[in-house]
């Protein structure tokens, strides 16, 4: 039986929210499609995105767009069409995901690792495109041509080099603040290169939206599947949304009141009450090309109890 409390949160938060169907079914392959084996029929996933309010056609089209930008790839048995994360779509879930699960910020020793992008070895194409992708990466621009990250992951930098084609034209260093790591010099340089005000504004908007819920589903006897799936797929989505904001910083870097950790534990309560009946719905609706939806792979028991990246990208 369907939750009022829930169904009312449900259509608030449809009608306050515009949700990009291409975005948003990238969530729902990383979170929920990809522990299960990564393809399902596309009958049947139009049919669980149904209560967000995708409908077939703005499906058809967004997994169509999806596949030119490599994300999906799709594959034709009988009359049904299956899609599936690609391999780039994979690195890309990696890459993005990689923060979600298990908070990548432990206690920060000092160093840094920095990449010069001068010295017109680069095409502007190119090194546009390497900009965006360290950017994104939570980097910060502190000179001309230089961008820098206190706690950078060596496999992620590396990756985004490979695939930018720049690992051969640009300088990476790695180095180490000399002195106390929050001093106000380092604390000034940070405020300039990172917009952490509005990351902040972000993680509050987050907990003030998904606070409510979490408390209806603490004390709920009972959850409806569809609903459980629905929240905890808004959930991610919208978490998912404020950590590719989030630079990652080292603690020592940030507030003390800063309100990612707040965030980070209502996104971890709420997924973990949903858990469950999202994966019976999951399991109730999808399809693919061998019947019914495999078992998740075991890294998806760790989320939120310290998986890692690697353990991830094992087992994907």
């Amino acid at each position: 039986m369907k939750n009022r409390f829930i169904r009312q949160w449900l259509d608030v938060f449809l009608a306050d929210h515009t949700l990009r169907a291409n975005s948003l079914i990238i969530t729902i392959y990383g979170d929920a499609i990809a522990p299960h084996g990564g393809t399902v029929w596309l009958g049947s996933f139009i049919k669980l995105v149904e209560p967000l309010g995708i409908n077939p056609r703005l499906v058809r089209t967004s997994v169509f767009r999806l596949s030119k930008e490599k994300w999906l790839v799709s594959e034709q048995i009988g009359r049904k069409s299956y899609y599936s994360l690609t391999a780039t779509g994979r690195r890309r879930f990696e890459h993005a995901y990689r923060r979600i699960y298990d908070d990548p910020r432990q206690q920060w020793d000092g160093a840094w690792q920095v990449v010069f992008t001068g010295g017109g070895i680069l095409a502007p194409a190119q090194r546009d495109a390497l900009r965006r992708e360290l950017l994104w990466e939570g980097f910060g621009v502190i000179a001309p041509g230089v961008l820098a990250h206190p706690y950078a992951n060596d496999e992620a930098v590396l990756d985004i080099l490979q695939s930018t084609g720049t690992h051969d034209k640009v300088v990476v260093i790695q180095g180490r603040t000399l002195g106390a790591l929050s001093s106000r010099p380092l604390q000034k340089l940070v405020r300039e290169c990172w917009n952490l005000d509005a990351v902040a504004e972000d993680y509050k908007r987050f907990s003030d939206c998904f606070r409510p819920v979490t408390r209806a589903i603490r004390a709920a006897r009972e959850l409806d599947p569809e609903q459980a799936f629905c929240v905890r797929t808004l959930l991610i989505h919208e978490f998912r949304r404020v950590q590719l904001r989030d630079p990652q910083l080292p603690r020592q870097l940030l507030p003390n009141d800063w309100p990612g950790d707040i965030a980070r534990q209502i996104c971890s309560e709420l997924y973990m009450l949903t858990q469950q009946q999202a994966e019976h719905h999951l399991a109730n609706v999808l399809e693919t090309a061998d019947g019914p939806l495999p078992e998740a792979a075991p890294y998806f028991q760790l989320r939120f109890r310290g998986a890692t990246a690697a353990e991830i990208k094992a087992e994907a």
